[in-house]
């Protein structure tokens, strides 16, 4: 009789857990159903090189002081948000996106013979909407680039009587980037995006100060001891030639890095392609040549510069020292201004782009710090 109550007992406990379980699981499940779901709504599928940190308000900056929504407008006059997304700590080039539905929509600048280029969201179905900003009054404003100075597209509301009011976005804590066209080449066509010709891609990168008047900024690397070590380009032959950022317009957000192998021969600066952990930074010469940066310490030895880490569309570049530390490479003016020199890669791809042979794997340009 005994054996028969354990028995009994045993089976009770038993049952009693299994329900139990069974309850858990299906919390569970339901659970991380949700979650799935608010994840599908912030991570873009075709984007899995981190997850989303924060989402950013994107806002018109009214002149009495008030925000306006930004949206995204279908043919239907439906209307969609819009957003800045940070992906980890990278807060130096975050992407622009409208939010449509369950989908998340590249934003650009498109192609336009006028002086003044619209500004878009793009679907993988070639669906176009229309990025408008929402006045005190419901009125639906213009949102378009209006001044192209060097890499960057300055991108504006435009008020019914034509006047330009700023492009913003804002972190939950207040933070606050400007929102601006990036351009990587020269001529008005940068790619082409599900059958859009795309004039820029959209990016909100850190508020810069005015630039100085100084042309040539140098490229250090910056010692923890507390000194500057040259960047310089180095041939096959073991000659090194000098390594600056071009100011080359009057915004210093996005400048240009360039070598300088005679004063006509002036070269552009990647981050080549390659299966390494770390990237090769390098000028590219004629006939596909590669002149690799390097840092001169101070007793002259070389210290290979590399792309070392990567955060969504940005690259860490660093000077590695014979131990394997890491320093940090920044542009700095004559005035003592200061950018971080890193890569940028602006396509879901891994080849950017190619210079004559050689395939690139990212751009490298000198941006205002982010703090």
């Amino acid at each position: 009789m005994k054996t028969s109550n354990h028995i009994s007992r045993f089976f009770q406990v038993t049952i009693s857990f299994l329900v139990l379980l069974v309850l858990f699981v299906l919390v569970s499940f339901k659970d991380s159903g949700k979650e799935a779901a608010i994840n599908d709504k912030v991570q873009p599928a075709q984007d899995t090189k981190g997850l989303i940190e924060s989402v950013w308000h994107v806002k018109g900056i009214y002149p009495d002081g008030r925000l306006l929504d930004i949206i995204a407008v279908d043919a239907y006059g439906e209307s969609y948000k819009v957003k800045a997304l940070q992906k980890g700590d990278q807060r130096t080039l975050m992407s622009i996106k409208a939010l449509v539905s369950d989908k998340i929509i590249p934003v650009k600048l498109l192609v336009n013979e006028g002086k003044q280029t619209p500004l878009v969201a793009i679907a993988k179905d070639s669906t176009v909407y229309q990025i408008k900003a929402v006045a005190p009054n419901g009125e639906r404003l213009s949102v378009r680039g209006v001044l192209r100075s060097g890499n960057i597209i300055h991108i504006k509301v435009i008020g019914k009587n034509g006047e330009f009011y700023g492009l913003k976005a804002i972190s939950p804590e207040g933070q606050l980037h400007d929102i601006k066209g990036v351009k990587t080449k020269k001529e008005d066509l940068e790619y082409t995006l599900f059958g859009a010709n795309v004039y820029a891609h959209v990016k909100a990168i850190p508020q810069a100060a005015a630039a100085d008047d100084n042309f040539l900024w140098h490229i250090v690397g910056v010692h923890p001891e507390g000194y500057f070590l040259e960047v310089k380009a180095l041939d096959d032959k073991g000659n090194t030639f000098d390594v600056n950022a071009i100011l080359d317009s009057d915004q210093r957000s996005l400048i240009n890095i360039k070598a300088f192998k005679s004063d006509t021969e002036i070269l552009p600066v990647k981050i080549v392609s390659s299966t390494d952990n770390y990237k090769t930074v390098a000028a590219i010469g004629e006939k596909g040549s590669i002149y690799k940066l390097v840092a001169i310490d101070k007793n002259g030895d070389q210290l290979e510069v590399k792309g070392v880490r990567e955060f969504e569309n940005i690259i860490d570049i660093k000077v590695i020292n014979k131990e394997g530390e890491f320093y940090g490479v920044k542009a700095v003016s004559q005035a003592g201004q200061m950018n971080d020199v890193k890569g940028m890669k602006m396509l879901n791809e891994p080849i950017e782009m190619k210079i004559d042979t050689v395939a690139i794997y990212a751009h490298v340009k000198a941006f205002q710090q982010v703090y």
